[in-house]
């Protein structure tokens, strides 16, 4: 069987291809893609399909840094659910971990791992496909999205020790200067960065270590084939898809990989119902958010998944039967 990797992998591939000269469907069934994987981010499709076809992208266009021309906008929400637990880590060391920790459920031909001794932290990555034939666009994929990712937790000034691949340097090295800096290293024994511990023990202001938990706990039944046989575990994947604001059933079937009937049916047989969950695990959070007092009234309406914060107003009057400001602490009222 072939290792997978999310469609999000291909994540600004059209783009690129087109500016190229290219014609991105073609290629698309050169390699026996479907080109629905340029739309829905969370298909599975063989991870060397997608090594494939970078690499006959590159040959065709005659760009051998095609690959790190996808890397340029990517974002860290490119990660799926992945992203919903980087995010609440309280250090960058504690983003990376989660990142390398769960980066089979993005790619399973990904190797990756974290070093740190004498206040020096590598990460290296590998792809380990099984095949013959060049990675040499997939890998400078891989290496600047974990580059890209560091930054939105670093800051857009931040810069490693050195970023390195174990290929030759590019004919023309200008595009990977002006996204790594002059940092970049052709030719070395493993693909990947090289950072200060310093940098592994910076803060995320961004953290909040109960969503940590229970974005944790869904990856991990995530990883455990995706099984749904309690309540519970809906209820986790409820608990990390509402703050990006899409926390319907089907989102929720995609990630325990059924359909939406079938939630439906289980959770009747356990005596509730999808609607009853949401508001269930939405009291849940808005006491504790509420209580702890630390995150303005529009911040804790974004993370319940509502889209404006009259709407958890009109929520939680229906809900708690009082105004979400009474439970606030007093000194979280200024």
């Amino acid at each position: 069987m072939s290792n997978l990797v999310r469609s999000a992998s291909l994540t600004n591939y059209a783009e690129v291809a087109r500016e190229a000269g290219l014609n991105p469907l073609a290629l698309l069934a050169e390699v026996g893609l479907n080109p629905a994987c340029l739309q829905d981010p969370d298909l599975r499709i063989p991870t060397d399909a997608v090594r494939r076809l970078l690499e006959i992208s590159a040959n065709a266009s005659g760009m051998d840094n095609f690959g790190l021309r996808m890397v340029e906008t990517r974002q860290l929400s490119n990660l799926g659910v992945v992203a919903l637990v980087a995010r609440e880590e309280p250090t960058v060391r504690r983003v990376v971990r989660a990142m390398l920790r769960y980066s089979h459920l993005l790619n399973e031909s990904v190797y990756a791992k974290l070093e740190e001794a004498e206040g020096v932290a590598v990460i290296r990555e590998a792809l380990l496909l099984g095949h013959e034939g060049s990675s040499r666009q997939a890998t400078e994929l891989l290496v600047g999205v974990m580059f890209r990712n560091l930054k939105y937790f670093l800051g857009p000034d931040w810069s490693p020790i050195r970023v390195c691949f174990t290929h030759a340097p590019p004919r023309d090295p200008g595009l990977h200067i002006r996204l790594f800096g002059y940092v970049v290293a052709f030719g070395q024994d493993f693909n990947g960065l090289v950072c200060t511990t310093r940098d592994m023990d910076a803060p995320n202001p961004m953290a909040d270590p109960v969503m940590a938990r229970y974005a944790r706990q869904i990856l991990d039944a995530t990883a455990g084939a995706g099984r749904m046989e309690t309540v519970g575990s809906v209820r986790h994947i409820l608990l990390v898809l509402l703050p990006s604001g899409d926390c319907s059933i089907e989102q929720v079937a995609q990630q325990l990989g059924v359909d939406r009937r079938t939630v439906h049916r289980r959770l009747l047989r356990e005596g509730t119902t999808f609607t009853d969950l949401v508001n269930t695990v939405r009291r849940e959070m808005a006491t504790h958010y509420l209580e702890d007092g630390k995150r303005p009234m529009s911040q804790v309406a974004d993370l319940l998944g509502f889209s404006a914060p009259s709407a958890f107003s009109r929520w939680y009057k229906q809900q708690f039967g009082e105004v979400a400001g009474r439970r606030r602490r007093p000194e979280a009222r200024t």
